[in-house]
C-alpha cells in the first residue's frame, strides 16, 4: 500500500495561488494577502513580503536620519568629551568631522574607545573607519545590497551639490523590511512604561497613556486629540516623526529614540533639559 502524499509545503501551496501570473505588484500583493487570508502564510511573512517589495520602491531620503538629527564626533574635541557623548547617545557608530558636518572625516566605532580605558595607545584619526558617501536618490534594495557587500553599517548621505544631508544605516533600511529591530533602548517587558536611566534621564513607551504621562511629569497635556504620548507628539508634529526627532512642547523636550513608517516606540525625556528650558523662559 503507498503511503498517503505528504502535505504539500507553503512554497508548493504558494506556487499554485501564483499560477495565474499576476500582472503587475498590486495583483501579486492581492494574491499573497489572499494566501494570508487563507492560512497559506501567517501575518509576520505577509509583512515582510510587503516590506521587501516596498523596499524597492522607496529611496534614501525617505529613511535618512537628516543632518541636523545626526548624533556627530568632532576629531579635535577631547576624547574624554567624545566618550560622554557616546556613553550618552548610546549608538556603536559615529560620523567623525572636522570643521563642520559637511567634513566628515570617518566613522568612528564606539568598540574602538575601549582602547583608550584599556590603557593601550589610542589615536582618534587613526582609529576611523573609511566613511561611505552615497545620494539620496539611491534605491534602498540597491543599498541594502551594497552594505552586505562591503560590510558597512553606516552610510553618509549627501545631496545634490555634495553637501551632507543625513546619514543612514543598514538597521534602518531592514526595518523597511522586518519592522522594527530591537536595540539599547528596548524595555523589558517587565518593565513599567516609564524608566529612569542610569544619566537621569527618562525613557517613555509611546503608548503610555496621556494621564501617566502627565501624573509622572507634572506636566498638564490634554487627552482630548490623543490617548498616548507617541499620538501627542504625532498630533503636534503633523506627521509620523523620524528617529531622533526632537520635539519642545509647552517646556517639556520629548526626543523620539525608536521610530519607523509605521509608528513610534520610545521617546526620551530629560528633566534636566526641561529645567533649563523654563529657566531661559523666566528670564527672558
Amino acid at each position: 500500500m503507498d503511503p498517503s502524499p505528504s502535505r504539500p509545503s507553503l512554497l508548493e501551496r504558494l506556487s499554485l495561488l501564483l499560477l495565474g501570473e499576476p500582472e503587475d505588484r498590486e495583483q501579486l500583493l492581492q494574491l499573497l494577502r489572499g494566501a494570508h487570508d487563507r492560512n497559506l502564510m501567517d501575518g509576520d511573512a505577509l509583512s515582510i513580503i510587503e516590506g521587501a517589495l516596498s523596499v524597492s520602491e522607496m529611496q534614501v531620503r525617505d529613511i535618512m536620519v537628516p543632518r541636523a538629527q545626526m548624533d556627530v564626533v568632532s576629531v579635535h574635541d577631547p576624547l574624554e568629551k567624545i566618550v560622554d557623548f557616546a556613553l550618552d547617545t548610546a549608538h556603536s557608530r559615529f560620523p567623525a568631522i572636522g570643521e563642520s558636518k559637511d567634513d566628515v572625516i570617518g566613522i568612528l566605532l564606539a568598540k574602538d574607545l575601549l582602547r583608550h580605558f584599556a590603557g593601550r595607545e589610542f589615536d582618534l584619526r587613526d582609529s576611523l573607519r573609511p566613511a561611505v558617501f552615497i545620494p539620496e536618490s539611491k534605491r534602498l534594495n540597491v543599498l541594502l545590497r551594497e552594505f552586505r557587500a562591503s560590510r558597512n553599517h553606516m552610510a553618509i548621505v549627501v545631496d545634490e551639490y555634495g553637501g551632507v544631508a543625513g546619514l543612514v544605516t543598514i538597521e534602518d533600511v531592514l526595518e523597511q523590511i522586518v519592522g522594527d529591530i530591537e536595540d539599547e533602548y528596548d524595555f523589558d517587558e517587565a518593565a513599567g512604561n516609564i524608566v529612569l536611566d542610569n544619566a537621569g534621564r527618562y525613557r517613555v513607551k509611546a503608548t503610555t497613556e496621556i494621564e501617566d504621562f502627565n501624573a509622572a511629569f507634572g506636566t498638564q497635556f490634554s487627552d482630548e486629540n490623543f490617548d498616548t504620548v507617541g499620538g501627542l507628539v504625532i498630533y503636534e508634529l503633523g506627521r509620523l516623526p523620524k528617529r531622533n526627532e526632537v520635539v519642545v512642547i509647552e517646556g517639556i523636550r520629548l526626543q523620539v529614540l525608536r521610530a519607523d513608517s509605521r509608528r513610534v516606540h520610545t521617546l526620551l525625556v530629560d528633566p534636566q533639559k526641561r529645567l533649563a528650558l523654563e529657566t531661559q523662559e523666566s528670564q527672558a
